[in-house]
């Protein structure tokens, strides 16, 4: 099982944690995360975009001039896609990107994702994630003294007020809880900064 240091808010080490094997000492699965983040990235896209096609174009329901006898090709409408202003002939219209993964899949790639944090030593422990106030400042101070000095996400055991306002005006830094968590949003990040009791929540929820 792997063991980790222990943080408190000032960045000294306090104590140690060990690690469940089964989530993050787990077999990398690249395949597995591939799906899950691709699925999460097509599942933000909202598929709105729409254009005309030649009946849904205001106006062109006279043919243009006579089928023969002017010397010129023969035109059934101006609204035909060549014509300009005309309707587009293969345009995209609204539709669902969306691609539904299994749960043991999205497993195997959360797993997958937070040994590949332990193996590069980037994932940090705290005792406590606690702030006095909300200010940006106090956040800012903490990040320092864990040396994070990147995209980071703060795990959480439930939505605490204090640190989501202190840390939501801080670039690439994210906030969730440990119920909550997104393979793409740990991998996307450099550092994972997680809360002990969290790290308890996130074992037992998961293994």
């Amino acid at each position: 099982m792997p063991t980790i240091n222990v943080l408190n808010m000032e960045g000294k080490v306090c104590g140690e944690v060990t690690l469940s094997d089964k989530i993050f000492a787990a077999e990398i699965n690249n395949a597995a995360v591939h799906s899950v983040v691709r699925a999460y990235l097509l599942n933000q896209r909202q598929g709105t975009q729409s254009t005309l096609t030649r009946s849904e174009v205001r106006g062109g329901g006279r043919k243009p001039w006579r089928q023969k006898g002017t010397g010129r090709a023969r035109q059934g409408s101006i609204r035909s896609p060549q014509w300009t202003h005309g309707g587009i002939a293969l345009g995209p219209k609204p539709r669902s990107y969306r691609v539904s993964i299994n749960k043991k899949l999205k497993k195997i790639a959360l797993f997958s994702a937070l040994t590949s944090k332990v193996v590069s030593n980037e994932l940090i422990v705290i005792d406590n994630i606690a702030l006095d106030s909300y200010k940006t400042k106090n956040m800012v101070n903490f990040l320092k003294a864990i040396n994070v000095d990147g995209k980071a996400v703060v795990i959480t055991p439930e939505v605490n007020e204090t640190v989501v306002k202190s840390a939501r005006n801080i670039p690439g830094v994210l906030t969730t809880t440990a119920k909550i968590l997104s393979v793409y949003d740990i991998l996307n990040a450099k550092y994972l900064v997680i809360d002990q009791a969290a790290l308890a929540i996130i074992e037992e929820v998961f293994a």
